[in-house]
């Protein structure tokens, strides 16, 4: 129980933590100043979510998430959130393989070096099929959670920041929805294609409150620290890199690399959202569908890991707070469909 349940804890965060969020970028969007109780909110509105997607995909017993989504939106608008998943995944896994060249140049090499390099990985991941992902997250994501905590808990402490200095200012309350939101789309379409492989109610349980809780801290403690640089993040493609600047070169290659793995097993997680979809339709093997997905997306991700996140973040950020009601609703309407 305890071992599949972290399996799939992993799996949520490992679809939640990507580039966008391990970099900072992401958060920086949404939080910043006065966002203590929208990063509060924004966790348990999370583990609700996460519960209502997992117990429909475990209930339907699933391997893709259309089901699932017709479940939350309701037959009539299916199509218009099944396109709409489709272009979330496929905008969102451009984004991860932009961050791959990112961090590359990071370290002077080859913006293309780095899309090159998680392309294969994604290809040799996938001819693995859905285990593949499963295995590669139960086995990063402990490394990347320690790794990022690690660094930031030092940051906090030799910076001697205070974690709840200005707990009584919190405007910014309202941030909780669409932060959360942005991130429904994929978990309905990763956790949509593993129902038939979760075998009891106690797994979601620990997955969902677990996950939670941990990307709960996680945000909190970074957002706090990158408000003690935010005159500097303008200055960062990836605002991680801020802070890191104040420890030694040892540490910027570690904290580089992890990164890079949490780019990974975002797109990744993306990845099988679209490859367990269309293989409705085209019958063939996951990593083949990767490939052809894998040459439409690479030409795209010329336009820049920051111009990407800033413009289409926000956007799906306000367009998914409709899916986010329908879930948090979910067992209220539930209860009053079956009654009737």
């Amino acid at each position: 129980m305890w071992g599949a349940g972290l399996k799939w804890m992993f799996l949520i965060i490992g679809t939640t933590i990507g580039a966008g969020y391990a970099s900072g970028r992401e958060l920086w969007q949404f939080f910043g100043h006065e966002s203590g109780l929208a990063i509060l909110l924004f966790a348990l509105i999370f583990s609700l979510c996460c519960m209502v997607i997992m117990d429909i995909s475990y209930r339907l017993q699933t391997s893709h998430y259309l089901p699932v989504l017709e479940e939350i939106v309701g037959s009539r608008l299916t199509g218009v959130f099944d396109v709409m998943i489709l272009l979330y995944l496929f905008t969102t896994t451009i984004i991860m393989i932009a961050g791959s060249g990112a961090t590359g140049q990071a370290f002077n090499f080859s913006y293309w070096w780095g899309i090159v390099v998680i392309a294969v990985a994604l290809v040799l991941l996938f001819s693995k099929g859905v285990n593949g992902l499963i295995n590669i997250n139960r086995l990063i994501l402990p490394i990347l959670l320690g790794g990022m905590l690690y660094i930031l808990v030092m940051f906090t402490i030799d910076q001697e920041l205070k974690l709840f200095s200005h707990w009584h200012e919190q405007r910014n309350w309202m941030a909780a929805f669409p932060f959360t939101a942005l991130n429904i789309l994929p978990l309905i379409a990763v956790l949509g294609a593993i129902g038939n492989k979760v075998y009891s109610r106690k797994e979601i349980l620990i997955a969902c409150l677990g996950s939670g809780i941990s990307l709960g801290v996680i945000s909190y403690i970074y957002n706090n620290s990158l408000i003690q640089i935010a005159d500097e993040i303008l200055l960062y493609e990836i605002p991680l890199f801020a802070i890191l600047k104040h420890y030694p070169f040892e540490i910027l290659v570690l904290m580089s690399i992890l990164l890079w793995f949490a780019i990974f097993t975002t797109a990744a997680s993306g990845m099988l959202g679209i490859a367990s979809r269309m293989q409705e339709y085209f019958r063939k093997p996951l990593y083949l569908i990767v490939i052809g997905a894998l040459f439409i997306m690479i030409p795209l991700t010329t336009f820049g890991f920051s111009t990407l996140i800033g413009i289409i973040y926000p956007i799906y950020g306000m367009l998914n707070l409709y899916v986010l009601a329908r879930l948090l609703l979910y067992p209220i309407w539930n209860k009053l469909d079956n009654r009737k």
